[in-house]
Formats: C-alpha cells, sequence, structure tokens
C-alpha cells in the first residue's frame, strides 16, 4: 500500500518549490527500506538549491542488542493466556497449533498472505517455558499446547515438552526451574503479581499498565529497585522506528517550540469498547471466580478510595464475589478490575510521546468524558479527555478518545515553525508563519501547508489479514518495525531486548521508572476523571494532589 500510495503521488502534478524539496530530500538518509525505495523513485538535480542548511537527519534505526553466541537459554514462566497473553506468547515464538494451521490454509489460498511464513522466520529468542497459569482452564490448555510447539507448525506438527500447567500464580513462582515470568493477568493484578514475582528473584515482563491503584504505584516501583531484577513494561512502541526518527526530529529544534500536542484513540466497534466475546467453555466449574477476585490488600486500597471521596456510583453494580461471565471476558469495562480509557490506551499514547520528548509526570491534569455510546452497564467512561499540562516545558498535551467513531486521527505535535503527525507515517508540514524556514517558504523552497518530509516505516498489506482492532495498533506503529529493510513484530523486539538485558546486565528501554511516569500519569487523568477536578503532582514529595 505505501509504495502504491507513493506511485499515486508522484502520478499527480507538483509544484516546483515541492519538487524542489522532494529532491532535497532524497539526499537525506531516510530508514527503512520502504521509505528509501519510495524516494529512491524521484529524480532529483542535484545543482539545484536544497534545504540541508535547515534540515538534515542521521540514519538511525531500533537498536537490537546483539544476542550473546554462549547466552544463557532462559527458562519462562507465563502468566495469563488471555487476548494479550497470546499476542506476547507469539512474539516470544510460541503459537497455538491451530491458529498456525488456519494462517497455512491461507497462504495457500492467497500468496500475499504472509503471517504464517513471517511467524516461521521470526527470531529464536532462545528460550523455553516451563510453566503456565491461568484459571480459565480452557486457556491454560491453549497455553501448554502452544508451548510446547517449539517448531512452530501446525495441528499435525511435532511437539517439544510440555510445560507445566500450575494452578495459582504463587506456584509458578515457587518453581525452581523458572528464571523470569511474563505477565499478561488482568490489569487490577499487574502489580501484585509484579511485587510477588521480584520478591521472588524472577525477572518481569508485565503488560501495561503498571498498575490498578496508586498505592501499589510506590510498592511495585519500590519491590523491583530492591531485587535487582530486570523489569520491562509492555509498552512495544519502545521499539518502533519511526518513534526514534521523531525523537530525532524533536532534538534537533525541527519543529521549533512546541506548544501543543494532540494525541487521541478512535474506535468504533463493540469489540473496540472491550465488549469481548464470551467463550462458549467458560463457567463456575472452569473459571477460578476466587483468584479472578482483586487481592484483598489491592480491593482495599481501591474501596478505601472510592469511599473517602464519594465515588461509590463508579463502582460495580454487583458484589465483587459474585461469579459473572461477563466481568471476567468483558473485565475493562468496570472499574473494579479495570484502569478505563486512561490505563489501556492512553499510556500507550503517553508512552510514545514520553518516549519522544522525555515529558515525564505533567504538572496537572483535568479530564472529562462519560458512558455516552455503550450503556450497557459499564461504569469506565467510552469518551474521554484529559488535558495534562507542563508549564515548565510551556506545553499542553491532550489526550481524547471516543470508542464510537474510527475517524482517523495521528499524534500531532505542534512547534512554532513545523508540525509532525504521527501514524501509519511520519509526517512533518511546515508552518506558513515559521521563523525557521521564512526565508525557504519566500524563495518558493518550501510550501507550507505540504509535506515537507515523509518517512514511511511500512505497513503493506497490514489491512489485508488483520482485524479491526489489530489494524487500528498497526496504524499507530504498535504492531511492525523495520530494521535494515526486515520486517518486525515490535512486541517481538520488545520481549528480545528484556531477555538480551537479562543475560547482559544491561537496562530494558521501558524500565521501572519508565513505568513510573507511565503509572501516574494515567492515574492522574482518571482521578481528574472521577473527581470532576484538577490533580496536580508534587514532585519533591512524589504524590498526588488535589487542586
Amino acid at each position: 500500500m505505501a509504495e502504491e500510495n507513493e506511485e499515486k503521488k508522484q502520478s499527480q502534478p507538483q509544484s516546483d518549490g515541492r519538487r524542489e524539496v522532494l529532491k532535497a530530500l532524497a539526499t537525506v538518509p531516510v530508514l527503512g527500506a520502504m521509505a528509501y525505495g519510495a524516494y529512491k523513485k524521484l529524480s532529483y538535480d542535484r545543482s539545484r538549491r536544497n534545504v540541508k542548511d535547515v534540515f538534515s537527519l542521521e540514519k538511525h534505526e531500533p537498536k537490537i542488542i546483539p544476542a550473546q553466541p554462549d547466552g544463557k537459554k532462559n527458562r519462562l514462566g507465563v502468566i495469563g493466556y488471555g487476548i494479550r497473553g497470546k499476542q506476547l506468547l507469539r512474539a516470544a515464538g510460541f503459537a497455538d497449533p491451530e491458529l498456525l494451521e488456519s494462517w497455512k490454509q491461507a497462504a495457500l489460498k492467497n500468496k500475499k498472505d504472509t503471517r504464517y511464513e513471517n511467524y516461521r522466520n521470526q527470531d529464536d529468542l532462545n528460550i523455553e517455558v516451563t510453566g503456565v497459569c491461568d484459571i480459565f482452564d480452557t486457556y491454560a490448555d491453549m497455553a501448554v499446547k502452544a508451548c510446547a510447539n517449539i517448531y512452530r507448525e501446525g495441528v499435525d506438527g511435532k511437539y517439544g515438552t510440555a510445560p507445566k500447567r500450575y494452578r495459582t500464580y504463587k506456584e509458578l513462582l515457587a518453581a525452581d526451574d523458572i528464571d523470569a515470568v511474563i505477565i499478561a493477568a488482568p490489569d487490577h493484578w499487574h502489580s501484585t503479581m509484579a511485587i510477588d514475582a521480584a520478591r521472588a528473584g524472577k525477572h518481569v515482563y508485565v503488560e501495561k499498565p503498571l498498575s490498578w491503584t496508586v498505592p501499589e504505584t510506590y510498592a511495585v516501583r519500590q519491590a523491583v529497585k530492591e531485587s535487582g531484577i530486570t523489569f520491562q513494561l509492555g509498552h512495544q512502541g519502545r521499539q518502533t522506528d519511526s518513534y526514534i526518527k521523531a525523537k530525532e526530529i524533536i532534538d534537533k529544534g525541527i519543529l521549533g517550540q512546541v506548544n501543543l500536542i494532540e494525541v487521541c484513540t478512535n474506535r468504533n466497534s463493540p469489540n473496540g469498547a472491550w465488549v469481548y466475546n464470551i467463550h462458549k467453555t467458560g463457567n463456575e466449574q472452569t473459571i477460578d471466580w476466587s483468584q479472578f477476585m482483586p487481592a484483598p490488600e489491592r480491593w482495599k486500597e481501591y474501596t478505601d478510595y472510592m469511599t473517602s471521596n464519594g465515588l461509590e456510583r463508579f463502582m460495580g453494580p454487583e458484589p465483587i464475589d459474585k461469579f459473572s461471565l461477563e466481568r471476567f471476558f468483558r473485565w475493562r469495562c468496570w472499574w473494579d478490575y479495570s484502569t478505563g480509557l486512561s490505563g489501556d490506551l492512553l499510556t500507550h499514547e503517553f508512552d510514545a510521546i514520553n518516549q519522544i520528548m522525555e515529558l515525564g509526570i505533567p504538572h496537572s491534569a483535568s479530564s472529562s468524558g462519560g458512558i455516552y455510546f455503550f450503556k450497557d452497564g459499564r461504569t469506565v467512561p467510552d469518551v474521554l479527555t484529559t488535558t495534562f499540562e507542563y508549564p515548565d516545558r510551556d506545553l499542553t498535551l491532550m489526550y481524547s478518545a471516543t470508542q464510537a467513531s474510527s475517524r482517523k486521527r495521528g499524534r500531532v505535535i505542534m512547534g512554532h515553525d513545523a508540525s509532525m503527525e504521527l501514524g501509519e507515517t511520519l509526517t512533518v508540514t511546515v508552518d506558513a508563519n515559521s521563523t525557521r524556514y521564512k526565508e525557504k517558504i519566500q524563495e518558493g523552497i518550501i510550501k507550507p501547508g505540504i509535506p515537507f518530509y515523509t518517512y514511511v516505516p511500512g505497513s503493506d498489506n497490514v489491512d489485508g489479514f488483520t482485524s479491526a482492532t489489530e489494524l487500528y495498533f498497526a496504524q499507530r506503529g504498535l504492531l511492525y518495525t523495520y530494521v535494515n529493510g526486515k520486517r518486525y513484530d515490535t512486541t517481538h523486539l520488545h520481549i528480545r531486548e528484556w531477555l538480551e538485558c537479562i543475560r547482559q546486565g544491561l537496562t530494558p528501554s521501558c524500565n521501572i521508572d519508565q513505568a513510573f511516569e507511565e503509572a501516574i500519569t494515567a492515574h492522574m487523568g482518571t482521578r481528574a476523571y472521577l473527581e470532576g477536578r484538577t490533580m496536580y503532582w508534587d514532585k519533591d514529595k512524589e504524590e498526588i494532589t488535589r487542586g
């Protein structure tokens, strides 16, 4: 699609000024085979005036830590095999045979469907899964089979040794043959499990968000730092090449002073609003509901906050110990287990901007929104707007979300001289009133309002073989990236980084300090929504305060 779009662009008339810029940009190193191929097609005259005096970029790519040839094989335990758990294990090299069989059959019918080929070619991370735990028997059985599928084959393939299935996560953490754990349980268990894993001396990869409550945010940071284990929060955007290019653009001042950033979430389907299918085998016999309920100390933290602030109306209508298939499979819809839009989707957007601009925790947060479309008994909003203020940076970061519209919007970083939009592509557009580019604009070399620089990391064929939800993440650079022209699953690279940091004693890109910033920022937005007032961050005392 990217190449087709580029060919369409080339077939359209261009002004001399536009042509001049494109010709100049053809001399600038650009990441990725897709982008290079697109720009190589553009003819240019080196003798003409260019823009290298105001715009030049280096060649940077996501850093893949070289694997040690004699690196120790990591023995992993996996806690949680729901939607994200399956994706994480596939990225690590273990997939359901039935899924792979469906990909194989699809490839026979359509040669452009390369999902199975891409998966088979995924790098071997030198790991084995020795233990799995899920409180839903069906998912636990699937996890055992996937982790035994070490040859990456379909239903008729051969298998390796099956991992042990543990009934409780604490039993898994006590196992001597597990060095590290991947935690993909629901939000309300993330920190509890991470704390227990760190205290057990297990390295931790935990899905975002870091925490369900504010108090546990501090507790998990303390546990990780005291234990010395290698910790990675599951923000695979840390491996996205366009974000690395965006950071270079920011660091070089190409946009000028940035005062406003807009990030967003737009999804328009029940699945996108977390109304997931209820598995046909789910019932009180196959699901251990007692383990699904929040840990007692976490439940107390949550209820104390809600009741002391008169927020009981936001708590679930049913007793916490009452079995519910709907709440088990659609837990993201209730604050009793969820972190809502702030923890689930804002965190992706914030982490991307924090990676690019190193913003840290905001000075304040204000939120508004409500349950405007999915009136299905949920307590978390389906529309949310949160504004984060950074007065020390003269900057506002605004997040807006709806789960009832799929209008495409990218992340937009607005500077005095140019703006940058991050989506499937990275686009820089010069502002008509720019100071930095004033002369180039007057001379007709740069045309304001027309993309000045475009980087295409590559998303060819993504929309042909993925679900609507996967497409949403693909369009935001959170599904694939390119290194030396080769396409990688960003989650695969993120897990690989964590494993090599364990082996080589290095620090992962989304370590506990980055995770703490993400969690506190999301909690500020959530509390601002629940309480209907501005929340502030006291950086000296490290605490959230009320306006």
